[in-house]
């Protein structure tokens, strides 16, 4: 049988594609067993506290620099706690293969151990390499104070690109901020835990704790939200 020098060069291509797809974006089957689990963060969340202890207040983080989003900021460094204080890293861990990078917030009165999704990362990731390309973002509508949506067909897409919620089934959209860079839009969430929780929150607090406070998962790559006067959730005007 013989096969043309044309499929023959189509083959690699495929290969890698079949390899990048399967490294970059997790099956559904392989997502449901990396479903964060509460004992899961219990059992790093001792052994922070332990290494915490026995360290007289220092904590088991990377060092990121100042200006990192307050919810990635203090990555979990695991070679300090495993196997002294923990016997393995969990199995949806980043450094295990997983989806998640666990993190600590509240790092200066209550040290507590979250998640940060990284298929949300993986998705701005690649929003990136299309705008480097581009040399820009094509910007739409403004959708708050110095916050517009994005144009994906000028980008080269046939649709908008979405990530999975990590607090329902729904997905979520993506935005870019008057500095060109890439965010989450978590409104969607936000106004749900508004009408069902009913909160009380102040016009000009930022409300994402809403999410990271009840979810073990946390609300990275994204803006700040405050509330209007109808008490829904709008991008937080920074020039105030």
């Amino acid at each position: 049988m013989k096969i043309s020098l044309k499929k023959l060069s189509l083959i690699p291509i495929f290969i890698v594609t079949l390899l990048l797809t399967g490294c970059m974006y997790p099956t559904d089957e392989k997502v449901k067993l990396e479903t964060p689990y509460p004992e899961q963060l219990d059992s790093i969340q001792k052994a922070v506290n332990s290494y915490q202890k026995s360290t007289n207040g220092l904590l088991p983080i990377k060092t990121r620099d100042l200006s990192t989003d307050i919810y990635i900021k203090y990555p979990i460094e695991f070679s300090k706690i495993v196997p002294a204080y923990i016997e393995k890293i969990p199995v949806n861990a980043y450094e295990n293969g997983g989806i998640y990078q666990y993190v600590l917030t509240e790092v200066e009165e209550n040290p507590t151990v979250k998640l940060v999704d990284l298929r949300v990362a993986e998705r701005i990731r690649e929003l990136n390499l299309r705008k480097n390309i581009n040399g820009y973002v094509p910007f739409k509508e403004s959708v708050g104070k110095n916050v517009f949506a994005i144009d994906y067909k000028k980008m080269g897409y046939e649709k908008a690109v979405t990530v999975p919620s990590p607090y329902s089934d729904a997905h979520l959209p993506l935005i870019v901020g008057g500095d060109g860079k890439f965010y989450i839009d978590y409104s969607l969430e936000l106004n749900r835990l508004l009408k069902e929780m009913k909160p009380k929150v102040k016009k000009g607090e930022d409300i994402r704790f809403l999410l990271a406070d009840n979810y073990p998962v946390l609300p990275a790559y994204s803006l700040p939200y405050t509330v209007n006067n109808q008490n829904e959730p709008v991008f937080m005007d920074k020039s105030k």
